[in-house]
């Protein structure tokens, strides 16, 4: 996953405050739909200053759950993303890359020999991770916005191919905020992407439709292995949740009416389930063209944010809370506070 920046990060030659310039780390994240590069330095408390950032969506999964193997359109789109990614790394010559490949890779019978053409051509060396992983990261990435007064925080994560969910203490997390202990978590083949190919949206009102979905998304979270303790936590209110994917983040944006995306008023929003679902609601009334229009989402996320909507919908109804916290932070940020954590 981490590897060296090619060349050395700047040095002297331009008086005292060059000198002392912190070091630049870059995260690289390619996902079932997204590809994401975050370049940032480390700040005293544990923070991060982001310098630089990218992110394109690729749909490298397109097709795979009918095919077991990456398309050639979308590893060419991926392929074109992250020259863009390699071009920018080159400029700022970060000390340390750590690259991440995740349920696409994980599942095409061609993702590996993908990768490999990536690192020779590109240089960006991959690793693919696990879900555990993939989970794992994505609560380091969080663990700013759990509440300390909690007794178990939920993160979810849903992405183009899977939906992570893991189960912490947050006061075990903020002790421990380069490997946060877990107390349980759970990878459910259900994606955005998956699902927007696994199922056409009728026309009309489709209400009656997206019940049963939800319906069916429900019976496969129950399956999913949880511990008795955070179900116990559920009950009796001493646990929250957090949404780390574009779907929560775009909701958000969705529920708050913004002339155009802006992570400052979107990250660490407590967002009620009432207006979550009120703006599944809207979106659900609307076509492709009046998604497509609205600045949070856009035509590439337009046939993909219901799907999310019924995932995240799934997973309140299984495991219910009166508000979530939205992150649009995650994987790419627990890849960069390792990397720093492991720079001497």
């Amino acid at each position: 996953m981490a590897h060296e920046g090619r060349g050395e990060a700047p040095r002297g030659g331009r008086g005292p405050r060059a000198r002392q310039r912190a070091p630049l780390y870059a995260a690289l994240d390619l996902g079932t739909n997204n590809c994401r590069l975050l370049m940032a330095a480390p700040e005293p408390g544990g923070g991060l200053k982001v310098l630089d950032g990218f992110s394109r969506i690729v749909r490298l999964g397109e097709g795979l759950s009918q095919t077991g193997r990456l398309g050639e359109a979308a590893m060419a789109r991926a392929y074109q993303a992250l020259q863009a990614c390699a071009q920018r790394i080159e400029a700022r010559k970060p000390v340390a890359i750590g690259c991440v490949a995740t349920q696409a890779c994980r599942q095409a019978a061609n993702g590996a020999s993908f990768l490999n053409r990536v690192k020779l051509d590109l240089g960006l060396d991959f690793q693919v991770i696990s879900p555990e992983q993939e989970a794992r990261l994505s609560v380091l990435g969080c663990a700013s916005l759990m509440q300390p007064e909690g007794d178990v925080a939920m993160v979810v994560d849903i992405g183009g191919g899977s939906t992570e969910i893991s189960w912490v203490n947050p006061q075990a997390v903020k002790a421990n905020r380069v490997a946060p202990p877990i107390l349980g978590w759970s990878s459910t083949p259900l994606g955005v992407v998956t699902l927007a190919e696994e199922e056409v949206e009728p026309e009309g009102d489709r209400r009656e439709w997206y019940e049963a979905r939800v319906e069916r998304l429900m019976a496969q979270l129950r399956a999913a292995p949880c511990p008795p303790a955070v179900r116990q936590a559920f009950a009796e209110g001493r646990a929250h949740m957090i949404g780390t994917s574009g779907t929560v983040t775009s909701l958000a944006g969705v529920h708050m009416n913004l002339p155009r995306y802006d992570r400052s008023r979107v990250d660490g929003y407590w967002f009620d389930v009432s207006d979550c679902r009120a703006a599944i609601g809207r979106l659900l009334a609307q076509d492709f063209a009046g998604r497509a229009a609205h600045p949070c989402i856009g035509k590439d996320r337009a046939d993909l944010v219901v799907a999310g909507g019924a995932i995240l919908d799934a997973v309140l109804r299984v495991w219910p809370v009166g508000r979530i916290r939205v992150a649009d932070r995650g994987l790419r940020e627990g890849v960069l506070m390792q990397l720093m954590a492991a720079k001497p």
